[in-house]
């Protein structure tokens, strides 16, 4: 089990990195939350991560804290949630917020995330109120991701829009958030900021 990789980051265009440790590029996919606090390309990062083996593909998932991997975690034992849709969650909201959704009974806020219905957030409420034990107190570690990174992306709108796309966003709908941003922001702060906006809508 790969559990945590340190080297340099080499590619980002969410949702996917990689990342050169001593020679071997490592592609991994994280939430936007992770990626908008990544350094630049070129910058050394340290990242948490989960290993899903499957009969076609071994998949590797980035995380910059152990508590959103351990939620992450916590997520895909949920009936009917997968890898990628816990990291559209996550990607929506962070542990805390998530957290107040789970003890709120709030429904409606989760459904606004890309592929949560209104059953599946009913599920969600009910087995992640039994599985907080298994993440709610893991250890938050200081991340050794460089906080000061601004990278600056061609076609950022066109990119935050894919993103948004892979997210389960569609096409239209995805536009639609991005509208009215700045779009000389980098790609991840459009993606942060319009799934923020679409949260507080």
């Amino acid at each position: 089990m790969i559990g945590r990789l340190t080297g340099q980051l080499l590619h980002k265009q969410p949702p996917w990195i990689v990342i050169d440790v001593h020679g071997v590029g490592y592609e991994l996919e994280a939430s936007m939350t992770a990626l908008v606090a990544l350094p630049s390309v070129g910058e050394q990062v340290s990242l948490f991560t989960h290993l899903t083996v499957r009969d076609d593909a071994h998949l590797l998932y980035g995380f910059v804290r152990e508590q959103e991997r351990a939620l992450f975690r916590a997520l895909i034992k949920v009936n009917g949630v997968g890898p990628k849709l816990a990291l559209a969650i996550l990607s929506g909201m962070d542990e805390d917020a998530f957290m107040r959704c789970i003890r709120d009974d709030d429904s409606k806020a989760l459904t606004r995330l890309p592929g949560v219905g209104k059953k599946t957030a009913e599920r969600l409420i009910i087995e992640m109120r039994d599985r907080f034990t298994e993440w709610e107190q893991t250890s938050s570690e200081p991340s050794l991701l460089d906080p000061q990174a601004n990278p600056q992306h061609r076609n950022a709108l066109a990119d935050a829009e894919s993103a948004l796309v892979s997210l389960g966003y569609k096409p239209t709908e995805a536009a639609k958030m991005l509208s009215g941003l700045e779009a000389d922001q980098p790609t991840e702060a459009l993606i942060k900021a319009a799934l923020t906006q679409r949260m507080n809508s």
